[in-house]
């Protein structure tokens, strides 16, 4: 805003001169009283102002409302939205897109621009983890471990959320649920609920074997933090389509299951790089949080 309020100013102190000194001017001559300013070099200042801003962040509509509230001028709305879509259409010209975007890509930070389009013919199985090679899933079972095994799995990993299947045979999917909750269940069982040690089963169903409440330590029931409807696709899903739902839906990940089966995830890093490489571009560059 500096630079264009300075860049404006200098053409209004130049348009000031320019009317004062040439007053018999055809285009000054109905205008300009004699011996009288008819130039407001602050207008142009507010003006220049306004266009360097629409060009640089190509805001259009909401920048007009931010300068008429700060001058509360409704005279000179028409000559802002003029320069400021003006500056839009020159700054689209030249570059695709605005500073914002720009450092949202040069920072490398998740984002899915609604603008962009997704052409290419790939599915859900080509973009999902773990791939070849990978090491299997981080999943908890709902009726297998112990207390212990899930703190170690949370201490082994830096996965936001867990996927919690019947059995790692079967990986048949149950649900989904948060790092965070499980962290802070686990915590109040140790410390409130009597019984509860670090061999106790955990259980992520209603049922509780008889066996297990009479012959060992006291099971943990954490049913309730269970997400029973998590977001899910197929392996033969487009990724057209996924890129539409994370979109549209702002899924941070989404599973991918084949007949009820857990194949992987696909999180909003995996299809950005993805995107990166179907463009030839480095994926490295998006980077996490």
């Amino acid at each position: 805003m500096a630079v264009g309020a300075i860049a404006g100013r200098m053409l209004g102190v130049a348009m000031e001169q320019l009317a004062y000194y040439n007053q018999d001017w055809v285009f000054f001559k109905d205008m300009c009283n004699l011996n009288e300013a008819c130039i407001t070099p602050g207008i142009y200042a507010m003006v220049g102002a306004a266009a360097v801003l629409g060009g640089v962040t190509r805001m259009t509509i909401s920048l007009v409302v931010i300068m008429f509230e700060l001058t509360g001028g409704i005279q000179y709305i028409v000559p802002i939205m003029a320069a400021v879509m003006t500056s839009k259409w020159v700054g689209d010209a030249l570059l695709h897109e605005g500073i914002y975007d720009a450092h949202i890509q040069l920072n490398g930070y998740p984002f899915l621009d609604s603008k962009m389009e997704f052409t290419h013919t790939t599915i859900a199985a080509d973009v999902m983890r773990p791939r070849r090679n990978d090491p299997p899933l981080s999943v908890i079972t709902q009726d297998c471990m112990t207390v212990e095994d899930i703190e170690m799995l949370l201490g082994q990993t830096a996965h936001n959320c867990f996927p919690v299947v019947v059995s790692r045979e079967s990986q048949y999917l149950v649900g989904f649920v948060i790092r965070r909750d499980l962290n802070l269940a686990l915590a109040n069982a140790r410390k409130n609920q009597e019984g509860v040690v670090s061999n106790s089963i955990v259980y992520f169903t209603d049922h509780v074997p008889a066996v297990a409440v009479v012959g060992g330590p006291t099971p943990l029931k954490l049913k309730k933090l269970l997400d029973f409807a998590p977001t899910t696709i197929t392996d033969q899903t487009p990724m057209e389509t996924v890129v539409d739902m994370f979109r549209k839906l702002g899924l941070r990940q989404t599973l991918v299951t084949h007949n009820g089966r857990l194949l992987g995830i696909i999180t909003k890093k995996d299809v950005l790089r993805h995107v990166q490489q179907l463009e030839n571009k480095d994926p490295s560059t998006v980077l996490f949080d």
